[in-house]
């Protein structure tokens, strides 16, 4: 079913203003993607629900928006310059790279399909303790034992394995001579870190107490795959959580539980959500678990949630010579806060959301006759277009009090205007869309100042006044 769905769900983003191949006119650059007018504002309103949630809704959590560049030596205290690199292998025949951890996935998804789900599992959890090892002998062993092939040449012709920095690079300077060495982000984290003080004096933040931020980072993946599920360029939604050393297992149950109940609220199914411990911790962790997704491809990482100790503020307070220290007056000590992060991928969040909503459906209708649709199911709350508004007929004066509604309904959520096609084509794309409610105008509409709204899931129809539009559709949108 994936096999299908998947690429029906890429080709349909594309179709109705998603997401499109990035520079496709030149042929695409591979792993990065632009987001259409429709998929740019879903990712829009889910980012605003998510810092909402943080900034808002907790009165010890502010937001901050920092640079994209930071001085090189950030790199240096925070691991990333020696330690942010991936097991890396090639294939002598077609060249081709692979992340090792995805080779031995793809060869363990292609058992399961095959019915040899006890191989596959087999198969990750050996590969597992290899990494958590930094066994890179016995990984190799591991993919030549099993026979994984080279998708391109069909051979297992393999070099052996090393690691593979994921930083890009770039130079800062007007003279590439004279030029410093500065890299892209790979995560939005350490801008927090290094502004901890910042926050904390500007805003007399008192411990616990949080640090929000959403924006690009990028990382020079070797394999990115799965859509925009792993890209070269994609957005974090990141909070650090500044604790006292010793309540951090506190801390992390709670934000475990909490991000658990937002993923719910936005309307992803518990069912389709689980927890994974980490077997093999980063190297600032003590503790750390996944939120997964059963995305169409299988079980994948949705949001992390880690214990990071305080090892973040402690490697920058050594490097910059600068103390980034708290001092608590309810224990009257200084001491360096630990952390508890929660990091969410705003790019794969979108494809959850899409992977849920897309759904083909067919039936007969009263004639015996065959019918079908396809209609995006995105949760009202974040459709990019909540409401449509559609004249019968292009004549009549219809439009004229079509666009009145519009004007009535714009300032409160967003409208789609449109006249064009029959009415039921106009239902199919608003349907196809994702909108959940479109408005009809008709020659009724003349007489009793009444209208039809229809309701994407069910496409069940109602009359009501017009004047009653916006009340109804912002008491369906909660």
């Amino acid at each position: 079913m994936a096999d299908t769905i998947f690429p029906a769900l890429i080709a349909h983003c594309k179709e109705y203003g998603y997401i499109f191949p990035s520079s496709e006119i030149y042929d695409g650059l591979a792993a990065v993607y632009d987001y259409g007018q429709n998929g740019a504002q879903l990712k829009k309103n889910i980012r605003d629900l998510w810092w909402t949630s943080m900034t808002q809704l907790h009165q010890n959590i502010v937001g901050i928006d920092a640079a994209i560049f930071m001085h090189p030596t950030t790199w240096k205290a925070s691991g990333h310059v020696d330690s942010f690199s991936d097991p890396m292998i090639d294939n002598r025949d077609s060249n081709k790279r692979y992340r090792v951890d995805h080779l031995i996935e793809g060869f363990a998804e292609m058992q399961s399909e095959k019915g040899n789900a006890q191989l596959a599992n087999e198969l990750i959890a050996s590969m597992e303790k290899l990494l958590a090892a930094d066994d890179f002998n016995g990984l190799k062993n591991l993919i030549e034992e099993n026979g994984i092939k080279c998708a391109v040449s069909n051979t297992a012709n393999w070099t052996d394995i090393r690691q593979f920095n994921l930083m890009f690079s770039t130079q800062l300077g007007s003279v590439a001579e004279d030029a410093d060495t500065i890299y892209l982000r790979p995560e939005t984290a350490q801008g927090i870190f290094v502004n901890f003080l910042n926050v904390q004096k500007t805003g007399r933040m008192k411990i616990p107490f949080g640090i929000a931020q959403t924006g690009k980072a990028f990382r020079n993946e070797i394999v990115a795959r799965q859509f925009i599920f792993r890209m070269r360029e994609f957005e974090q939604m990141e909070m650090q959580f500044f604790i006292r050393p010793g309540t951090q297992m506190e801390w992390y149950e709670y934000w475990k539980d909490k991000r658990l109940e937002w993923h719910r609220e936005l309307g992803i199914p518990a069912e389709k959500l689980r927890f994974h411990n980490h077997t093999k911790l980063a190297h600032y962790a003590d503790a750390a678990v996944d939120i997964e997704f059963e995305f169409p491809f299988g079980w994948k990482e949705l949001e992390g949630i880690h214990s990071r100790t305080d090892y973040d503020l402690s490697r920058h307070q050594e490097f910059s010579k600068k103390k980034l220290q708290y001092f608590d007056n309810e224990i009257n000590q200084n001491y360096i806060p630990y952390v508890v992060e929660t990091s969410v991928g705003l790019d794969r969040l979108v494809l959850t959301i899409l992977s849920l909503a897309y759904t083909e459906e067919k039936w007969k209708k009263e004639d015996g006759s065959d019918d079908s649709r396809v209609v995006l199911r995105i949760p009202a709350k974040i459709a990019p277009y909540k409401l449509a508004i559609l004249p019968l007929v292009k004549k009549d004066g219809l439009p004229e009090i079509a666009k009145e509604i519009m004007a009535g309904c714009k300032s409160s959520f967003h409208c789609f205007y449109e006249e064009k096609d029959s009415i039921g084509k106009r239902y199919r794309r608003m349907d196809a869309i994702g909108t959940p409610f479109c408005v009809t105008i008709d020659h009724q509409t003349k007489e009793d100042d009444t209208v039809t709204i229809r309701y994407r899931d069910n496409m069940q129809q109602e009359r009501i006044n017009k004047n009653e539009i916006v009340k109804i559709v912002s008491q369906k949108l909660g």
